[in-house]
C-alpha cells in the first residue's frame, strides 16, 4: 500500500516568486483547499466534521528551494509535507510536492490518500493559476 504521492507542476514564474509565495503560510488558504487561515505558528483546517485548529511550522531553505511543513493535530499526531522549487532553462520553474498519508488509522489510509492525491492535483493547478496571473 502506498503511503505517499509525489506531484509537480511547471509554472511560468521566477523561482524567487514561486518560492516566496509558497513559503509564506499566510498564502496557504489561497491555494491549499483545507486551509481556512494560517500564520507562522497556527492554522485552521476545514474538515468534513468542522474546523480543526493545528500547530503549523514551516521550514524553508532558499538556496536549496525547499519548503517543508509540520502540522501538529489535536491529540498529538503529526503530519508532514515537503516541497521544492527548481528552476528550468525555459524561464519557468517546477514546483514539486511530496504528499504523505494523513495521520489516520490504517483502515482509512488508502481512501484518505487517494482523496488527497486528487485534491493536491487541483491545488497545484490553482497555485499555477495564481502565480502566472501576477
Amino acid at each position: 500500500m502506498r503511503t505517499f504521492d509525489v506531484q509537480g507542476i511547471e509554472i511560468r514564474a521566477s523561482r524567487a516568486a514561486v518560492f516566496d509565495f509558497v513559503r509564506d503560510p499566510h498564502n496557504l488558504p489561497k491555494w491549499a483547499h483545507a486551509f481556512q487561515q494560517a500564520n507562522d505558528t497556527r492554522a485552521s483546517l476545514k474538515t468534513p466534521t468542522g474546523a480543526v485548529d493545528i500547530d503549523l511550522h514551516t521550514f524553508w531553505h532558499k538556496d536549496a528551494g525547499t519548503i517543508d511543513w509540520e502540522l501538529g493535530f489535536p491529540g498529538g499526531s503529526i503530519g508532514v509535507a515537503q516541497s521544492r522549487v527548481t528552476e528550468t532553462g525555459r524561464g519557468t520553474c517546477i514546483y514539486s510536492f511530496v504528499l504523505h498519508a494523513p495521520p489516520v488509522p490504517l483502515e482509512q489510509l488508502e481512501g484518505a490518500l487517494d482523496a488527497q492525491r486528487m485534491t493536491l492535483r487541483e491545488e497545484l493547478a490553482e497555485l499555477k493559476r495564481l502565480l502566472e496571473a501576477q
